[in-house]
């Protein structure tokens, strides 16, 4: 252990000792290179990211004993509020109390230490979550996806996953700040276009935006995002960049740092950037993630999505196809975890709306990309949103496509129309999506029945809020008739 950082995360063994030598290089150097701020951070439950901004003098310490934050951060809602009852006694998670909100543990990963170029003093740091018992905290974000990227990779496969990210950047005319507007959550401020829309792909769209968009590249090439294409969408003042494909842990890690990094910079400039599904705002389109997910062999290296000379699908991309569709329903959840979410599902608008798959066929659900011996054979999944916890998402992805593969599933035949109506649809509403969740035996076996009654927990609460506000509908269609 010579040269590592001898800690209580190391000593409870949450972190290896690679990481602890790690560690240490790293709280040497980054004082060494300037640095003067860390944002010790992890992603809830939501996919947000939260944490405290230490000096950077102080990250030796965060890096051998942690860094305690309260325990109510892991049990709110979006609008930010405690929907667990921490003042009554018998509030547990994996079995351990949480009434009285307590502190949990940030336990950060060396291996994530990323500079932020629009911030050069500061960089942020990953962590996972652990009681301070030095038991890991279950519903933690990365551990939920490590447990599944685990769980495939004792089949002899890993994932390879491909990150399609979608979002709109307006300007802003209202920025909130009135004091009648703190409300929580506060108020929605008020915007503008920044580009017209209904040009897709087109090259003069791009270079009215050019300047934010070499700004935006420049700062995830700078992060080591690895980005791959930046694209004028569909709708007003929509955009999408696209990365290359890497492992589970590392596609969901960029994806959190992405949506951190555009709503910064942007914010900066006085523009507002939404991964919202779909923005309530005039002639707005939806935003969707699109994963791309095949499987390699880890004896051979190879990809085992990619078909022979007929171009059918290989056994295991049956399977895995046949898993994901079979789980299709109760994934929603991880996948679309908003309300908001469900007002994207709407045929004939490039998002699926039924449980199927197709050849090429970007209405459905599935879209396989199986050209004959193409080493990039892959399956794209397109019902996510880009509101989604990447990294329960992807969690499901694997654990969905793990259970086909482990039953030798055969998916059904391919569909030409993936909006017929004789189709199953995907859930309707997140109170659907709530009730296939907690009605699968997948994730209650594989993630734990805490994992299950956790989520639907916070889901419920935020679909009963939502019931119990009196929207404009409401207002429109009842207030002068009676």
């Amino acid at each position: 252990m010579d040269g590592a950082i001898k800690g209580a995360l190391f000593e409870r063994g949450l972190l290896s000792e690679n990481q602890a030598r790690a560690g240490a290089e790293l709280a040497a150097r980054v004082v060494a290179d300037g640095f003067e701020t860390v944002r010790v951070l992890f992603a809830d439950q939501h996919g947000i990211l939260r944490g405290k901004t230490i000096t950077a003098r102080t990250l030796g310490s965060a890096l051998a004993a942690g860094l305690s934050v309260p325990s109510t951060l892991i049990l709110k809602d979006t609008a930010h509020r405690t929907v667990f009852d921490v003042w009554k006694n018998g509030l547990t998670l994996d079995g351990v109390s949480l009434s009285g909100a307590g502190d949990l543990l940030l336990v950060p990963d060396p291996g994530t230490f990323t500079p932020l170029p629009w911030s050069p003093h500061s960089a942020v740091i990953l962590c996972d979550l652990a009681y301070r018992s030095g038991q890991r905290v279950s519903v933690s974000s990365r551990g939920v996806l490590r447990r599944a990227m685990d769980g495939l990779a004792r089949t002899g496969h890993d994932a390879v996953m491909g990150l399609e990210v979608e979002f709109q950047v307006f300007s802003v005319s209202d920025d909130g700040l009135a004091h009648d507007q703190a409300t929580m959550p506060p108020a929605a401020l008020t915007t503008r276009n920044t580009t017209q829309g209904w040009a897709f792909l087109t090259e003069t769209r791009y270079g009215a935006v050019e300047p934010l968009m070499d700004e935006l590249r420049r700062a995830a090439e700078a992060m080591g995002l690895a980005p791959r294409s930046m694209e004028i969408e569909m709708g007003p003042s929509q955009f999408e960049f696209t990365f290359d494909a890497s492992d589970p842990m590392v596609q969901a890690d960029r994806f959190v740092l992405f949506r951190m990094m555009v709503k910064e910079i942007c914010q900066r400039q006085g523009l507002h950037a939404s991964f919202m599904p779909k923005p309530r705002v005039a002639n707005a389109v939806a935003n969707g993630w699109h994963i791309h997910q095949s499987l390699v062999s880890r004896e051979t290296g190879h990809n085992v999505f990619t078909p022979g000379e007929d171009g059918t699908p290989t056994l295991e991309a049956g399977a895995w196809i046949a898993g994901l569709l079979d789980h299709a329903p109760a994934t929603c959840l991880l996948t679309n975890p908003t309300i908001n979410g469900y007002k994207r599902f709407s045929a004939f608008q490039l998002a699926p709306n039924r449980v199927q798959w197709g050849t090429d066929n970007r209405g459905a659900m599935l879209r396989a990309l199986f050209q004959p011996g193409d080493p990039a054979a892959r399956i794209e999944n397109r019902v996510a949103d880009t509101a989604a916890n990447p990294y329960y998402a992807l969690a499901g992805q694997i654990l969905s496509g793990l259970d086909g593969l482990n039953r030798g599933a055969t998916p059904p035949p391919p569909t030409l129309t993936p909006y017929a109506e004789d189709q199953t649809h995907l859930p309707a509403t997140l109170e659907a999506a709530v009730h296939a969740f907690e009605a699968s035996p997948l994730y209650a076996q594989t993630l734990g029945e805490d994992f299950v009654r956790y989520l639907a927990h916070l889901k419920r609460a935020e679909w009963a809020r939502y019931l119990s506000t009196v929207s404009e509908w409401e207002q429109a269609e009842y207030f002068n008739l009676f």
